[in-house]
C-alpha cells in the first residue's frame, strides 16, 4: 500500500486553473490523493474534485468561464464591503457542488478562509461546502465577505497561500503543495493605478508571510510546485486552457518523484 498522500492547492485566482491539470496528470496515472486541502481557487477545484465532480467538467466549466458570470456590481460598494454582490458566484457554486456536505464528501477536503472580525486563520471542515469555498475564495473588497457562525471570512490566502500544514493534519503522510501563483513580487517598472497599487502592496506582504512560513524547520511539505506561466494575471479571465495545460505537463514531468514520494 502506497503512503497518503496529501495535496495543497494554493491561491491563485485565474492561475489556479493549473490545479486542474494537475489532478488530471495524477488521475492519469491511478493515483488517487488521500485528502485535499484548499485556498481561493484551490479551494474551488479540490472541494469540486472532492465532490465527485469529473476534471473534464471542472475543465470545461473554466475554460466557458466569462467575466460577465461574476460580474454583479454592488449599489452601495463602500457601505456593503465589497465591489460585487456576489450573487452569481454563488449560483455558479451551487450549480456544481449543490447541497454537498463536507461530511459527505469522496476526498477528504478541507479549505482555509481568515475572518476579518478576529484575524485569525479558519478552517472549513463540516457543513455546507458551498459557504466553505466562497468565503475561502472572496476576494477582499471585490467579493462579499461571507458572514458564518458569527465570523466575517474573506479569502484564505490572505494568511495561507498554500495550505500545508491543514494536509498534513488531516493524515497525510505526504504532503504535495502546489503554489499557482509563485513569486509575484519580482520588480516592476510601472504601477499604473490605485488598484495596482493595492495589488502590488498585497504581493509583497504575502510573499514576505510566505518566506518566512516555509523557512520554518517543521513546514511539512515534501514536494512544492509552482508553474511559471509567465505573464499571466490572476486577475484575469483569460489564457485558462493555458494554466490548464501546464498544470497538466507539471504534473507528468514531476510524476516519477511523486510516485517516489507515495512508495513504501
Amino acid at each position: 500500500m502506497s503512503k497518503k498522500l496529501g495535496l495543497a492547492l494554493g491561491g491563485g485566482g485565474a492561475r489556479g486553473v493549473v490545479h486542474a491539470g494537475f489532478l488530471k496528470a495524477l488521475e492519469e496515472e491511478g493515483i488517487q490523493p488521500y485528502c485535499i486541502s484548499g485556498t481561493s481557487m484551490g479551494a474551488i477545484v479540490g472541494g469540486c474534485y472532492a465532490a465527485g465532480v469529473t476534471l473534464e467538467t471542472i475543465r470545461d466549466a473554466f475554460l466557458n468561464l466569462k467575466t460577465i458570470d461574476l460580474v454583479d456590481l454592488n449599489a452601495l460598494p463602500f457601505s456593503r464591503l465589497s465591489l460585487l454582490r456576489s450573487k452569481k458566484l454563488q449560483k455558479l457554486f451551487l450549480q456544481y457542488l449543490g447541497d454537498s456536505k463536507f461530511e459527505e464528501l469522496k476526498i477528504p477536503f478541507t479549505c482555509t478562509a481568515v475572518d476579518l472580525y478576529s484575524g485569525k486563520l479558519y478552517v472549513f471542515d463540516k457543513g455546507s461546502l458551498v459557504t466553505g469555498v466562497q468565503a475561502s475564495s472572496c476576494i477582499p473588497g471585490v467579493f462579499k465577505p461571507v458572514e458564518h457562525e458569527g465570523m466575517l471570512l474573506v479569502d484564505g490566502g490572505v494568511l495561507c497561500r498554500v495550505p500545508v500544514r491543514q494536509a498534513k493534519a488531516m493524515g497525510a503522510d505526504v504532503v504535495i503543495g502546489i503554489d499557482a501563483i509563485k513569486y509575484t513580487a519580482d520588480p516592476v517598472t510601472q504601477i499604473p493605478n490605485m488598484i495596482a497599487m493595492l495589488l502590488r502592496v498585497f504581493d509583497i506582504i504575502d510573499n514576505v508571510n510566505v518566506d518566512h512560513e516555509r523557512a520554518q524547520s517543521d513546514y511539512p511539505c515534501d514536494l512544492m510546485l509552482a508553474p511559471e506561466l509567465e505573464g499571466m494575471s490572476q486577475f484575469e479571465v483569460k489564457n485558462l486552457d493555458k494554466a490548464f495545460a501546464e498544470g497538466y505537463q507539471m504534473g507528468k514531468d514531476n510524476m516519477q518523484k511523486i510516485k517516489e514520494l507515495i512508495a513504501d
